[in-house]
């Protein structure tokens, strides 16, 4: 069977009611591949700097990458756009049932671009390659009654998070089993008055071999062994036993009550798994906000974050979180700086860790936006210290709210948060895996550091499973060749070349290497576990910084340097908008 890349891009303005479907450039498939690269290369095309994340000319792409529904594992699209949150690039994945349905009812095109704002709440239908606007009579709606509105079809949808435009909203799919979770995207969605994409086809097929082999590669591998045995929730007690899980708003690196809201708890309370044995996804409980999937970063953020050991407790907080259709990981860290601002005396508002009812009372608040609080704590931590004080009670960075892993029992995640194209995110790069067991130099680190985001960014321009991409160890080469997709240059190149562009679109917003800072809460020491009394050296951060802007060939203020511009292919990119360095840093 003859298979061939998409080459096609469905645009839909919602202002003029319009959808056109056109060519995507040829040059920018060879060197954007697709998903995250060719959706930031549009990103970069389309939007003026200064564009309002939350107005009309804002972009939201729905994008798929050339091999998509063919993969083994879990498919994934890409939710790409400006943040609300931060003001910079954001890419968002998801996974679930509606990637693959989408790239079936896509046929020929790699995703949608959706622009401009609906003067009344509407849904997007895709089918048979085409998309319809639609008024949306879900708006208002969770989630969970939003996909269950279209039972004969695979739905991303917003919640009242998203309607109601909270910076760190979701796009979600299967009922609030997946997200398109960090930076906002769910935010710009529900400013368009796009309540749902929904999707209606059956998904691609070919390339069977290939992908049994690369699943076989996968079953094998370690990650997939662990990925079986016990999932993303196995991290809270690999996070607790090296003392880097946040506890209690960052103040602590280990948790009393890990065992608790562990993996064994898991294991005990979980009914099934999410998908078949080959595949086995997270663990599906049951809770009284009904049935969800806890997965690793929702013990961490609800659970040892907030101080709560009742496992119930944390899963129904997840569940509410899905239903409102906002990220975990932003709420959680939220909800953590208001019960320290709290205890600080800087809202006037008793809130206490360890207790489930005003965490939720604090998210329902949240999404709905309806007091002073509530819509303050919408906007993010920095938002709120801006507002009330409290800057350095819990770490972001570019506005961004960071996840799991605490930087202080392993420096190099600092330097993976700050220099991390979207805002504080470990899936760009999660070099504590390796270096909380060795003694790394700031070079090291760096080099590390560039590596993985490189990788990523490639492996996410397939879109390639996480956990599956790990077995990849050509970056996808086989498969791009399997659909004739020539591409312009060697894939590590590509990937970073996709790094570049990002770090373009992001300087020409304004941020800078006072940008890509340590965040003052690091700076504190940890009060107890293995890492007792640590923190973040700010000299050492400078100097693995300074070795990181030289690995990338960026200038001394974090621009990209001409020169690396011109190695990477980018001279036909780059607008005279965004200000470059003039030379790059030189390797101590």
């Amino acid at each position: 069977m003859h298979l061939r890349a998409p080459d096609r891009l469905l645009r839909v303005d919602l202002s003029t009611e319009s959808v056109d479907r056109v060519s995507v450039p040829d040059e920018w498939r060879r060197r954007y591949v697709g998903g995250k690269g060719l959706g930031a290369r549009y990103l970069y095309e389309e939007l003026d700097a200064d564009t309002d994340p939350l107005g009309p000319n804002n972009v939201l792409l729905f994008m798929l990458g050339p091999v998509s529904g063919l993969l083994p594992g879990e498919s994934r699209y890409a939710a790409i756009t400006k943040s609300p949150l931060t003001g910079g690039f954001l890419d968002s994945y998801a996974g679930g049932t509606f990637p693959a349905v989408l790239a079936g009812a896509l046929r020929d095109a790699s995703g949608i671009l959706v622009t401009g704002q609906a003067s009344q709440p509407v849904r997007l239908v895709v089918a048979d390659g085409d998309v319809a606007i639609e008024p949306a009579e879900t708006w208002g709606s969770d989630t969970v009654a939003t996909d269950e509105h279209f039972s004969d079809a695979a739905v991303a949808c917003v919640g009242p998070a998203g309607e109601n435009q909270v910076a760190y909203a979701t796009i979600s799919s299967d009922g609030g089993d997946h997200h398109a979770g960090r930076g906002g995207a769910g935010a710009v969605m529900g400013a368009k008055r796009l309540k749902a994409v929904v999707a209606r086809g059956d998904p691609p097929s070919g390339l069977e071999e290939l992908r049994e082999r690369y699943a076989e590669r996968y079953r094998e591998s370690d990650t997939g062994k662990w990925l079986q045995a016990s999932g993303t929730a196995e991290t809270v007690d690999f996070a607790n036993e090296t003392g880097v899980l946040p506890t209690r708003g960052w103040q602590d690196g280990q948790f009393e009550g890990a065992d608790d809201i562990g993996i064994a708890a898991v294991r005990e309370l979980a009914r099934e798994r999410e998908y078949p044995d080959d595949d086995p996804g997270g663990y599906r409980v049951e809770t009284d906000a009904g049935e969800s999937v806890p997965r690793g970063a929702t013990a961490m953020t609800l659970g040892a974050g907030l101080g709560i050991d009742d496992f119930d407790a944390v899963a129904e907080l997840g569940a509410t979180c899905d239903r409102l259709g906002i990220d975990l990981i932003s709420a959680g860290n939220t909800v953590a700086w208001a019960v320290r601002a709290s205890e600080a005396n800087l809202i006037d508002r008793s809130v206490a860790f360890g207790n489930p009812d005003d965490a939720r009372s604090l998210l329902r608040g949240i999404a709905a936006r309806e007091t002073t609080l509530g819509d303050v704590l919408a906007e993010g931590v920095d938002a709120a210290a801006e507002r009330f004080g409290g800057d350095d009670l819990v770490p972001t960075v570019k506005a961004m709210e960071l996840p799991a892993y605490d930087p202080r029992g392993a420096e190099s995640m600092a330097l993976a948060y700050a220099t991390s194209d979207r805002g504080a995110c470990h899936r760009r790069a999660i070099p504590i895996e390796r270096e909380i067991f060795e003694d790394w130099s700031p070079e090291r680190a760096a080099r590390a550091v560039a590596t993985e985001q490189d990788q990523r960014s490639i492996l996410w321009s397939l879109i390639v499973d996480d956990f599956v991409g790990d077995v990849f160890e050509d970056l996808g080469a086989e498969w791009l060749d399997a659909v004739g997709l020539d591409t312009d240059g060697d894939l590590r190149t590509i990937g970073e070349r996709i790094w570049t562009l990002t770090r373009l679109f992001n300087v020409r917003e304004g941020v800078s290497r006072a940008d890509d800072e340590l965040p003052p809460a690091l700076r504190t020491p940890l009060e107890s576990g293995p890492n007792d009394g640590q923190s973040v050296a700010e000299d050492r951060f400078d100097a693995m910084l300074d070795a990181y802007y030289a690995e990338r060939g960026w200038g001394a203020d974090g621009r990209p340097a001409r020169e690396t511009i011109d190695r990477l292919g980018l001279d036909e990119a780059v607008d005279d908008e965004t200000p470059l360095a003039e030379h790059p840093m030189e390797p101590n």
